[in-house]
């Protein structure tokens, strides 16, 4: 079980790599006005989202699935656990949020200007704190 959590922990660094550096991605592309970096960009994230970050998330759902079916007996009235796959389900959804923000800038219908993707970058490494501090921690 040593080996689903090191390459459960793997995937979560992986998908967290592309859940802080697509929205940033976002930024240069929203201040990006001629026609050769708006390409570029829209190149970098799609292959960013559907190489690393779908990949990384199938893997770090699947193997934490894994791990709570397999412990379950000692965490299926945790607290802490159940707070986790809430912010996780919150973390699902800010990365759906990223594919939506992505297809608005590969259809150049993007409306948000980088003042709000440098703000809507900081949601990843707040939900990886709490995450972190649950399962570390397991304060209830």
């Amino acid at each position: 079980m040593l080996w689903v959590k090191a390459f459960h922990i793997i995937a979560v660094i992986c998908w967290f790599a592309g859940l802080f550096y697509l929205p940033r991605l976002f930024v240069y592309h929203s201040n990006a006005h001629d026609e050769i970096s708006n390409a570029r960009f829209k190149i970098m994230e799609r292959k960013l989202y559907m190489g690393i970050m779908v990949p990384s998330a199938i893997i770090t759902i699947i193997l934490g699935v894994w791990l709570s079916v397999y412990h379950w007996p000692a965490i299926k009235s945790a607290g802490w656990f159940h707070a986790k796959i809430a912010f996780v389900l919150l973390l699902i959804g800010y990365h759906t949020l990223c594919h939506y923000y992505l297809k608005k800038f590969a259809d150049d219908l993007n409306t948000r200007n980088h003042i709000y993707f440098r703000w809507f970058n900081e949601a990843p490494t707040l939900l990886l704190l709490v995450i972190v501090i649950l399962v570390v921690v397991q304060p209830f």
